[in-house]
């Protein structure tokens, strides 16, 4: 949301990754290096089996891994165990953000942030939400278009 200009303290990243085998492989080394680790006993061997994934959001509503860290203990970070958007054609129109020199991040397009939150529901999410499609307005973007992409509206 602070890529976008909506500046509000969070106590975590949110992640979402292409969720093939060397994708995921790559994501728990990066953060092992960062001193992260889950914060459920989760292998990375189970993380990358599509099968144990779909029984965690089925069985236990899960929709994030979180890895926290001893040396990062005021930031969380959250990794979607689906994709909650057609990765490919995000990845395309994300928002790109100089991380650092030479670092370059993406970041969800604004219109998937607002709706990726109007499906999680929360109260705070639609709050963001609210703030979001002012932020949209005052880009001169419409606040919906892309909105339902992964279900199918549009």
């Amino acid at each position: 949301m602070n890529a976008h200009g909506y500046l509000r303290f969070t106590m975590d990243v949110d992640v979402v990754l292409q969720l093939d085998v060397g994708n995921i492989a790559n994501a728990f080394a990066a953060l092992g290096a960062l001193r992260y680790r889950p914060s459920v006993p989760v292998t990375e061997r189970q993380f990358a089996d599509p099968a144990q994934r779909a029984a965690w959001t089925r069985e236990k509503n899960m929709t994030v891994l979180q890895f926290w860290s001893d040396a990062h203990r005021e930031t969380s970070i959250d990794v979607f165990v689906s994709e909650p958007f057609e990765f490919d054609v995000e990845y395309d129109k994300a928002l790109r953000r100089e991380l650092a020199p030479g670092l370059e991040v993406r970041f969800t397009s604004l219109q998937t942030l607002i709706a990726m939150k109007q499906r999680a529901g929360r109260p705070q999410d639609l709050l963001d939400v609210e703030n979001l499609q002012i932020r949209a307005l005052q880009q001169g973007e419409d606040p919906r278009e892309g909105e339902g992409e992964r279900d199918g509206r549009a």
